[in-house]
């Protein structure tokens, strides 16, 4: 992954921020209609399984860091470097990990992203963290987040500035978009696997979640705003 990327090229995401077995499922479906994806895993225990990451590895797709060091050090630079080693090293025990991405951590006052005001993720052999390495001039980045594609309003961080403006409110209207030809050559297209399943009681539950932590969210925001 890198700026100037040429011809059509989609880049596959999954934030893996809860539920890794939900994570598992998609990469074999994916597997099995030849799709290659990128899985960025959180450090803390609802996230990190290093089976589930050895046999998602397995499948073909890459492995990434979703860190979120800085939030979980309360803000402590140096601490949050040294935690940002050691948690990459965990990591590189199961997968040569070279990309990251960071997580949002809606409820902590600090951006993740920040930790490189002070720090270079490439001095720890990563090469590319998307908010920071990738052209979004000819693009857009879609996302999940506020589970719906159209949830900027309820997104704390994980936005990016796109020269392309395209709002889809359904699933369908990104098949349509595709299919008329209008979808931009460039597409990062990130979905959170603990928000798919075809269990209802697992699906009502996550509606249910997703509105509560939605509003919460959208007041947070204008909060900080």
């Amino acid at each position: 992954m890198q700026k100037g990327l040429a011809g059509k090229t989609v880049i596959l995401r999954h934030d893996v921020d809860l539920k890794p077995g939900n994570s598992l499922k998609v990469a074999q479906l994916q597997n099995s209609m030849g799709i290659e994806a990128t899985y960025y895993f959180r450090i803390v225990p609802e996230s990190f399984d290093k089976n589930i990451i050895k046999e998602i590895a397995s499948l073909g797709h890459e492995i990434g860091y979703h860190y979120e060091d800085l939030a979980l050090c309360r803000g402590n630079f140096d601490k949050a470097a040294e935690h940002f080693e050691k948690s990459l090293s965990e990591f590189r025990k199961i997968y040569p990990v070279k990309t990251i991405c960071m997580h949002g951590s809606p409820l902590s006052k600090q951006d993740n992203r920040d930790l490189w005001k002070k720090a270079s993720y490439r001095d720890f052999g990563v090469i590319c963290e998307p908010y920071f390495d990738l052209d979004f001039t000819n693009g857009i980045y879609i996302t999940d987040t506020g589970r719906c594609w159209n949830g900027d309003m309820y997104s704390i961080r994980d936005r990016i500035k796109s020269g392309k403006q395209m709002n889809f409110s359904t699933t369908f209207d990104i098949i349509r978009s595709i299919e008329s030809g209008t979808m931009p050559d460039f597409i990062m297209q990130n979905f959170h696997p603990q928000r798919w399943t075809d269990q209802n009681s697992e699906w009502l539950q996550e509606l249910i979640m997703q509105r509560i932590k939605n509003i919460a969210k959208a007041s947070l925001r204008k909060i900080r705003n």
